[in-house]
């Protein structure tokens, strides 16, 4: 007899692409298990640039706000020269935010901190991290069967769907055997969360940029009283990570004595890699995060690019488990693989810039401009001749409701439905659809675009509709005369008036 499913979505690992799908189905109302083999939370700094396409992301899941309290601006960078003076510039590119964009610069916040907010979430919605359960083994047919290692034993479930979120040496991976390329760069790396005294928390301190075998860095980490060291060191051979061992280092990189590590509550030497799978999906199991892709540290891009695969692959995961077209989930590799490719690209790029001292980031690190374009999931007609395109992330807005009051767009986009915004158009010109929320645009609508933000943003003309996905990317730019087209649309992800 076929064992029943004993939940709807394994998750292997607890990182901040794990909790990211976990907190997204659980407000689905998808079960899951969401299992981490370590036996408590990591407790490191590593991923600690938080990026505004990711603060977006945040804010829809309801933890913007706490993610923010925790921590706080990137601070100058300070270079020092050889005779002690430095020079201090500014990491990222300031520019104020604006109505289509409202988070405009990267935020630091240590990993583990953000973890701990997600934790959080994550209980409000009543779900949880099972720690010191591993998973050991599964099977793949007509829903996956996994053999779990935990407190208690050994157990074996049976689920619909397996996530790998569990890292560069994913289990579910090499269980796959799904390949993964790429190349070690060459970089060897410290780095570690470390109690010192001798430096002020303004600056981001920077000795000897541009030479790999003397540079440093100790930035103070925002929310925590810690500060982060980084240092490149030889490929081969053992570093001394003891707080002894890093105060040495610092002393013989900087030509001080008076820096002095007082503690290291976190520390790790390893290989920059830049590696890619060769495939996101089998059947029925799929990878999100470093489990997919890995990329060196340069342009803080590894944990938002995680944090957006759950964030792409959750809504599908709940559509066709709430009885969807199972072809949905073909989209989540042809959208998200090729974005891993060129963020890959990205973060090489930077890294050979840090080897010259080029610390400098723009635009291209915010990752505001990853879209979806190609995807089959994306529809126009007729096609458009400027501005966004189908595919494209989907802007803010301010708006006034009918009643008077202020409202953003982006509160209305918040959740896990999709939104339809006609512009100008007769509202029940297209019918109401369970998880379809509709909203009407213009003089003598629901919502007034006062300011002409929203119609300058997305390009619209009267009578046009721009139908929002659940993660917020424009799903389809249709004209009033095609209709039939967005209604055809809408049914086959699932969209239909009821009977």
């Amino acid at each position: 007899m076929t064992k029943q499913f004993t939940a709807d979505v394994l998750i292997c690992g607890a990182g901040a692409a794990g909790l990211t799908l976990a907190i997204d189905l659980a407000r689905r109302g998808v079960s899951f298990r969401l299992i981490e083999k370590q036996a408590s939370p990591f407790h490191g700094s590593r991923g600690k640039g938080i990026q505004p396409r990711t603060l977006e992301i945040f804010e829809d899941l309801g933890i913007i706000d706490r993610i923010v309290a925790a921590g706080g601006l990137y601070p100058p960078q300070r270079k020092y020269r050889d005779d002690g003076s430095f020079i201090e510039s500014e990491i990222a590119e300031h520019a104020p935010p604006t109505p289509a964009e409202p988070y405009n610069m990267a935020l630091m916040i240590p990993q583990f901190l953000t973890e701990g907010v997600m934790r959080e979430r994550l209980l409000e919605l009543g779900g949880r991290v099972e720690f010191g359960c591993e998973l050991v083994g599964l099977e793949d047919e007509d829903g996956v069967t996994a053999r779990l290692s935990g407190r208690d034993g050994e157990e074996t479930v049976r689920v619909r769907y397996l996530v790998g979120a569990d890292g560069g040496r994913s289990f579910v991976r090499h269980a796959l055997g799904i390949g993964f390329h790429g190349k070690t760069l060459g970089v060897r790396a410290v780095v570690a969360d470390v109690v010192l005294t001798g430096l002020d928390r303004l600056a981001w301190h920077r000795f000897h940029d541009g030479a790999m075998d003397r540079q440093i860095s100790l930035c103070p980490l925002a929310g925590t009283e810690l500060f982060q060291l980084q240092a490149p060191v030889p490929l081969e051979g053992e570093v001394d990570l003891s707080a002894e061992g890093l105060s040495a280092m610092v002393a013989e990189r900087t030509g001080r004595n008076d820096i002095r590590i007082q503690s290291v509550l976190w520390a790790s030497a390893y290989q920059m890699n830049a590696r890619l799978a060769d495939r996101y999906r089998d059947r029925r199991a799929f990878l999100i995060g470093d489990a997919a892709h890995i990329h060196p540290p340069t342009g803080g891009q590894g944990l938002n690019t995680s944090v957006q695969d759950a964030y792409n692959l959750g809504w599908k995961l709940a559509s066709v488990i709430g009885s969807g077209a199972a072809t949905l989930l073909d989209s989540y590799e042809a959208e998200r693989h090729p974005v891993a490719a060129r963020v890959l690209g990205l973060s090489a790029d930077l890294l050979e810039a840090a080897k010259r001292g080029d610390m400098r980031r723009g635009r291209e690190v915010q990752q505001l401009e990853i879209g979806y374009p190609g995807s089959p999931l994306a529809l126009e007609k007729p096609g458009r001749m400027a501005g966004r395109s189908a595919g494209a992330r989907a802007p803010d807005a301010p708006l006034r409701g009918a009643a008077g009051q202020p409202i953003r767009l982006f509160g209305l986009l918040k959740g896990p439905h999709w939104t339809l915004l006609g512009y100008q158009v007769k509202r029940g010109t297209v019918s109401a659809c369970t998880g379809l929320h509709i909203h009407c645009i213009g003089p003598d609508a629901e919502l007034i675009d006062e300011s002409e933000h929203f119609r300058d943003a997305y390009a619209v003309s009267p009578g046009d509709w721009v139908l929002v996905r659940p993660d917020g990317y424009i799903g389809a730019f249709v004209g009033s005369r095609q209709i039939d087209g967005l209604t055809h649309f809408l049914a086959e992800q699932g969209l239909q008036p009821p009977p």
